[in-house]
């Protein structure tokens, strides 16, 4: 393998690719055995060559693989070679001068080796000035449990409790006391046991508040993966801490992939250092603010939360294997968010979808009271389903979102998935279009009619003999729709 970007006069194989592709990894694997010249290309960290590949190639999936100046294709068009075919094409790359038109290498820019140093660097937390306190208010005596009619309430304190204490213990008057209170309900260090019956941040001098029972938000009885610690550091924007989060646990996915890219190694993954840094991290979404995001940070925010929950779910539970499974994974897996907690399935269905009813679901994830339903987009957004799924012949080029061109992105990763024959089929001698799963699960949201999810289908399709194919059996008219069973060995988290 050369150095990064070190190209000899002799051929290369330049391997256009993304971090955590198990594609990537198989194609490269088998190059290596080969013994030819490799230069891989992250089109994620130099995403201003995705046009000029899509220019090249007239696909949106990675990898894609250039034999000098010819294009094999991705993966599975390189297992399916010819021996003679792969042997000319080897000869070639290590006997020819490289040609003019061989495809383009990133620019090497000083700030991106910087960048790559730094890929993974250590969080830095700037501890938040509440965070001593709520420390001192673990070890006070305040918190016991406290009956209510017939419930018993754990780890639990009062309004007043709290007042007294903090009016005893830290020399506070009164009122000052209640708006530290107020300061900590506003700043999720705690919450009402009955979280409906209290106002989110309100601390009044009421009898009300004063016999209000609450408790330290990691106290509360969740199963969130990241609950039981006390986030201490200064809240995080939302949009940097998913981004972080979502490089960070890809990085280790991509560690821990086995070099024909078909297994991941979950259990060597759990016990790599930087996993234990990852849930440090992950913490701090405990109270992070979501209320403010626009629409972009949300669709970016919770699709990085939620590819990087998966893996995490994953590696506490392993990966579902049937529809069963599935079904109790997303919604059991969950992170506590913003003082809430959110599953796998409160993030697909009721934030991104726009609190729609989900697969086996009979009602939406959030009631009108439930203080989730101020996160969730106004509509479903139906692009997001592809941003949630690796297709299993190829991947979208992009690995983290970003609000800034979130609805480009979104739609590169809808072709991306149309691109592959496991996404989209079209059978032009029987006037039949076969669709994944997921078409058939969602439907509502490209739709609802065949004839909708086939217009919604071409228009999100890339310029392909394929969308000429499926353009000329819309214009005949009469097209069957049949949908593919769904893949649950692939490596896919949707």
């Amino acid at each position: 393998m050369m150095g990064e970007f070190e190209s000899s006069p002799l051929g290369r194989v330049t391997v256009y690719s993304i971090q955590g592709c198990p594609h990537c990894v198989q194609a490269k694997a088998t190059l290596r055995h080969l013994g030819v010249p490799i230069i891989d290309v992250d089109i994620a960290r130099h995403s201003e060559l995705r046009v000029k590949l899509k220019e090249l190639t007239g696909r949106s999936t990675v990898p894609q693989i250039f034999f000098n100046n010819v294009h094999v294709g991705g993966n599975d068009d390189l297992q399916k070679l010819a021996p003679e075919e792969l042997q000319r094409l080897v000869k070639m790359v290590k006997e020819e001068l490289l040609p003019a038109d061989t495809p383009p290498l990133p620019e090497k820019d000083p700030s991106e080796e910087r960048a790559v140093e730094n890929d993974g660097a250590e969080f830095m937390c700037e501890r938040d000035e509440l965070a001593d306190l709520v420390e001192d208010l673990k070890h006070g005596g305040v918190i016991g449990s406290h009956r209510r009619r017939l419930t018993l309430y754990k780890k639990s304190f009062s309004g007043s409790q709290l007042v007294d204490w903090l009016q005893k213990q830290k020399g506070m008057a009164r009122d000052v006391a209640c708006n530290t209170c107020q300061a900590l309900l506003q700043k999720k260090y705690m919450v009402s046991v009955h979280r409906c019956g209290q106002k989110d941040g309100s601390f009044g001098e009421g009898k009300d508040t004063m016999d209000t029972l609450f408790r330290l938000l990691e106290d509360d009885p969740h199963s969130a993966l990241n609950a039981g610690q006390t986030a201490a550091c200064s809240p995080i924007q939302a949009a940097e801490l998913s981004l972080l989060l979502r490089e960070m646990i890809l990085k280790l996915f991509s560690e821990h992939l086995s070099a024909d890219g078909k297994s991941v190694d979950y259990k060597g993954m759990s016990v790599n250092p930087a996993f234990e840094r990852y849930c440090e991290l992950a913490i701090q979404l405990q109270r992070v603010e979501l209320l403010s995001l626009s629409r972009e940070e949300k669709l970016a925010f919770f699709i990085n939360i939620y590819n990087a929950l998966v893996i995490h779910g994953y590696l506490r539970l392993g990966a579902p294997t049937n529809m069963w499974q599935r079904y109790r994974f997303f919604n059991y897996v969950s992170y506590l968010i913003g003082g809430e907690v959110f599953t796998l399935q409160d993030i697909e269905n009721g934030i991104l979808r726009g609190n729609r009813k989900g697969v086996a679901q009979l009602r939406r994830p959030f009631s009108k009271t439930d203080p989730r339903l101020q996160v969730a987009l106004p509509d479903a957004e139906p692009l997001i389903h592809f941003a949630l799924n690796c297709g299993a012949k190829g991947c979208p080029p992009i690995k983290t979102y970003t609000p800034q061109d979130i609805d480009s992105q979104l739609r590169t990763a809808a072709e991306a998935f149309l691109e592959n024959d496991d996404g989209c089929m079209v059978d032009s001698g029987k006037g039949e279009v076969r669709l994944s799963q997921i078409f058939k699960w969602y439907k509502a949201d490209f739709g609802g009619t065949d004839e909708k999810l086939l217009n919604w289908v071409l228009e999100h399709m890339g310029e392909s003999p394929k969308k000429t194919s499926l353009q000329d059996i819309l214009s005949a008219g009469k097209t069957k729709v049949s949908f593919l069973p769904y893949d649950w060995s692939s490596n896919g988290s949707h």
